[in-house]
């Protein structure tokens, strides 16, 4: 019982802690994305506005429409695919953010696995 009593206040501390998502800052503006393959870094930079992401891997240019799906998740779709792959939407949620970035959450639309990164926002 007592343990009970000691553990109950630290349980509603835990419930009262709310992930911050300030969405609306990252729906426009100019980002870059990190992340290795084979243990090499990429960088991916990509600028968006409220309709339409521009990004800019390894010197290639592409172009994808951006549909809000609600005010922290879109889906992402090539406007010039150039294979199947390209073909297929990808659904992008936001899960935390902070004061320049922010954690997603990714993956194709109608696919389970799904994979994580973070996004600087290098400006408006």
């Amino acid at each position: 019982m007592k343990r009970l009593l000691l553990l109950s206040p630290l349980l509603l501390l835990m419930s009262c802690y709310d992930v911050e998502r300030n969405c609306a800052d990252f729906k426009t503006g100019k980002f870059k994305f990190e992340y290795e393959i084979d243990g090499v870094k990429k960088t991916t930079v990509f600028e968006r506005n409220d309709s339409i992401e521009i990004e800019t891997f390894e010197g290639k240019t592409d172009t994808s429409t951006v549909r809000w799906v609600n005010e922290c998740e879109y889906v992402l779709q090539k406007k010039h695919p150039k294979n199947k792959a390209e073909e297929k939407a990808i659904s992008m949620k936001i899960l935390t953010t902070s004061k320049n970035s922010y954690t997603f959450e990714f993956g194709m639309v109608g696919v389970d696995s799904k994979q994580k990164g973070t996004v600087i926002k290098i400006s408006e």
